[in-house]
């Protein structure tokens, strides 16, 4: 099952989590943009729909904003072959709540119901999201939430670096929405 990193706002440093499982998970691939710097949603949105199409039922690893970006390219075009999504610390970008003007573009936050399974991973102390309000995002988009405690904004300033418990978050999800026949395929490898 094909992977797509979908990092936010400064892109992901070689540190980050989503770096690592890039570098460590043969089927994963980054959603490249222009310009991490200046997220700019409209042509960010045809990198990820362009990469959608080109790995139709893949499952996206999103970040901060890329979550956010996930759930507007989900809400514009529900044709995608969407496998799934793993949304880690999505970045709350409705004006009242947000103080990073460069995001103002990504506003108002998609409140749509997604048209896959996902699952939203957020922080108690997540400095750009109250997990009140994660629980409610996870609730408009059809999502489960997992509480992972006072983790921050769960990447590299927070002390994640590899993550291998998200890792194995991922793989069980990926278990959990994989079709019949990449089952029957890893039983048959499994013989």
């Amino acid at each position: 099952m094909p992977i797509l990193i979908v990092p936010g706002l400064n892109g992901s440093p070689p540190a980050h989590w989503q770096s690592h499982w890039e570098r460590s998970e043969p089927d994963a691939r980054r959603v490249e943009q222009d310009d991490w710097d200046k997220p700019s949603l409209g042509p960010w949105s045809l990198r990820l729909i362009e990469a959608i199409e080109s790995n139709p039922g893949a499952v996206l690893v999103a970040h901060s904003l890329g979550c956010v970006l996930v759930a507007h390219v989900a809400q514009a075009r529900p044709d995608l072959a969407i496998g799934g999504a793993l949304l880690v610390a999505p970045a709350d970008v409705d004006p009242v709540l947000c103080a990073h003007g460069v995001l103002k573009e990504f506003a108002p936050m998609p409140r749509g119901r997604l048209r896959f399974p996902a699952m939203v991973v957020a922080s108690t102390n997540d400095p750009f999201m109250s997990i009140e309000r994660a629980h409610g995002i996870a609730d408009a988009w059809g999502a489960r939430l997992v509480d992972v405690g006072a983790s921050g904004h769960i990447n590299v300033d927070s002390g994640f670096g590899p993550w291998p418990a998200g890792l194995r978050m991922l793989q069980s999800f990926a278990a959990e929405i994989a079709p019949p026949r990449f089952h029957e395929r890893i039983s048959e490898a499994v013989r």
